[in-house]
């Protein structure tokens, strides 16, 4: 086979395991829980930071892990008591809040760090060849983490008890809450697991972007048109619309050049919102 078109398609994976990482928090706090995070973005650059952070105290890239999951965690479980709870009921009102926040988040980057590019030093680049054609092991190891974590989280939204409560919760909160289970409480949990997978996915994407406060708002737009494509709280939903959206931009950049490739996108998804505003596969 034709090396250059191995490489391209590994390009092309890369690029949708990519955004699967980045828009798999937002799909499970706007799925799940009804909450268009405007901040998601800005946790994912969290992630980032703590890559950044770990490097300036010399220690070693994995533990920007242990450090975003307390840093992240903390946050979203104080954003989720003080700021998301009073306003469940009011959807417009916790965009505009999680709009402010994320602004104060990014500005405190700023004021920290700098609104400079970060450089990183990481040993993460070596090829590894497949075939005749080599590529970035890491990258290939990203692949194959994303798709471990997409089964993981299959099985247990379908065999574990907690994702049996949290279907009972998103489908019907008031019999999930007479049945005895802590709506309340769930919904904590499941808006800090989805800023907590933002974050992750910030630390492993760090050695391969560039790392700056504005990086949020990119990640926080795809994973928006990924969700609009896909269609909300499902599984199948979210790699329809990794796939349409993901795919449709590689593709058309590869061809016109970026800036097309997101103007496409962004038609692409008008067109959905006008035609099927459920997605491809919602959940029912």
């Amino acid at each position: 086979m034709d090396g250059s078109l191995v490489l391209h398609g590994l390009n092309i994976v890369y690029e949708l395991a990519t955004l699967t990482l980045t828009t798999l928090g937002l799909a499970i706090v706007f799925g799940l829980l009804g909450v268009m995070n405007m901040a998601h973005g800005e946790f994912v650059m969290l992630g980032a930071y703590c890559v950044v952070t770990v490097q300036g105290w010399g220690w070693p890239l994995p533990a920007a892990f242990p450090l975003a999951v307390v840093v992240c965690g903390a946050l979203g479980w104080a954003v989720e008591r003080w700021l998301i709870r009073p306003l469940y009921a009011r959807p417009f009102d916790t965009l505009l809040a999680t709009w402010a926040l994320a602004m104060l988040m990014r500005k405190t980057v700023e004021a920290i760090w700098g609104k400079g590019y970060q450089t990183l030093d990481t040993p993460l680049a070596q090829p590894m060849m497949l075939g005749a054609t080599a590529y970035p092991a890491y990258r290939l190891g990203l692949i194959v983490l994303v798709a471990l974590l997409l089964v993981a989280i299959g099985l247990w939204w379908r065999r574990s008890t907690a994702g049996l409560r949290v279907r009972a919760m998103t489908g019907n909160p008031v019999l999930a809450q007479a049945l005895g289970i802590d709506t309340r409480r769930l919904a904590s949990r499941t808006f800090v697991v989805g800023v907590v997978l933002a974050g992750a996915a910030g630390v492993l994407l760090a050695p391969l972007v560039r790392v700056e406060p504005g990086i949020g708002v990119d990640y926080l737009l795809d994973a928006f048109f990924v969700l609009v494509v896909g269609g909300l709280g499902s599984l199948g939903g979210l790699l329809g619309g990794v796939g349409t959206i993901g795919g449709t931009q590689a593709v058309v950049s590869s061809i016109a050049g970026q800036t097309s490739g997101y103007a496409v996108v962004l038609v692409l998804s008008i067109l959905f919102l006008w035609l099927k505003p459920d997605g491809l596969l919602a959940r029912r």
